[in-house]
């Protein structure tokens, strides 16, 4: 390898050394990482409610009595298929908001002095063996995983907020927004009205027209919550691939391609 490569790695090297002592990715990522969590959290209560909403209407019947013939309607029934999914979902919701909490403790760890003094000093043997050209294979393994512990974690969280913030924003926020409207549109559609205390002649007929209407609109109401629980599931997919890519697709390829980076580092003769 050329002279000027050479001094390009041991650059590279005291760069790594002044971003450990001085956690300029430390701090940012920090802060990305507790916004995450907020996210996550925020999800997580809505995907709560939601499955609150579908309980609620599961157990709900609408009793009609058109023509003095009594008619049962049970709209919850309709949303058995997402019930599961959401439930589902409202777990893998937790797990992204501990995924967000553990990076954010990672990097309180990692920003302590003493794993910064010890990469420090552990890239200050290697750039002296690297100037008397006396290659220690043990000494790369060791500089790699510790160049992996110091620095994964930040960029990696880095990374998945850049992406977040360029290709998924706008994704999550019309999608979180939306299912917390859908959820109260399944509400509304699946819970009866209730019907006042004591009835007169003229309540007791005027009922009788409204039951005999609602018996007619049964189809309409079930196609509506039919609507409403697809527009659930939509939007549930949307969020789980947004949290999938910046909890674990992301941070994974960004750590293969730092795994790599270091290691063909490492490995490159003087």
């Amino acid at each position: 390898m050329s002279k000027p490569a050479s001094w390009l790695r041991i650059a590279l090297a005291l760069s790594l050394v002044a971003l450990a002592w001085l956690s300029p990715l430390d701090q940012y990522a920090q802060a990305q990482a507790q916004d995450g969590l907020k996210r996550a959290l925020a999800t997580f209560a809505v995907a709560r409610a939601l499955n609150g909403v579908i309980s609620v209407a599961q157990g709900t019947e609408v009793a009609v009595e058109p023509a003095g013939v009594g008619v049962t309607f049970t709209p919850g029934q309709v949303l058995d298929p997402i019930n599961d999914l959401v439930e589902q979902f409202s777990s893998l919701m937790l797990v992204a908001s501990v995924s967000f909490g553990v990076q954010s403790a990672v990097l309180a760890i990692g920003g302590h002095w003493l794993p910064s003094a010890v990469l420090s000093l552990m890239l200050l043997i290697w750039i002296w063996k690297r100037r008397t050209a006396a290659r220690s294979p043990w000494l790369d393994r060791i500089l790699l995983l510790l160049v992996l512990l110091r620095f994964a974690v930040p960029v990696a969280a880095l990374g998945s907020d850049l992406a977040y913030r360029l290709f998924l924003a706008d994704r999550y926020q019309q999608s979180q927004t939306a299912l917390s409207l859908s959820g109260d549109e399944l509400g509304e559609l699946a819970t009866p009205e209730q019907q006042p205390g004591p009835e007169t002649l003229g309540s007791r007929m005027q009922r009788w027209w409204t039951d005999a209407g609602a018996s007619l609109d049964l189809s309409a109401r079930l196609q509506r919550l039919k609507e409403a629980a697809t527009q659930v599931t939509e939007h549930i997919v949307d969020l789980i691939v947004v949290f999938l890519l910046q909890t674990l697709i992301i941070p994974l390829l960004l750590l293969y391609g730092l795994w790599h980076g270091t290691l063909a580092l490492m490995r490159s003769r003087s």
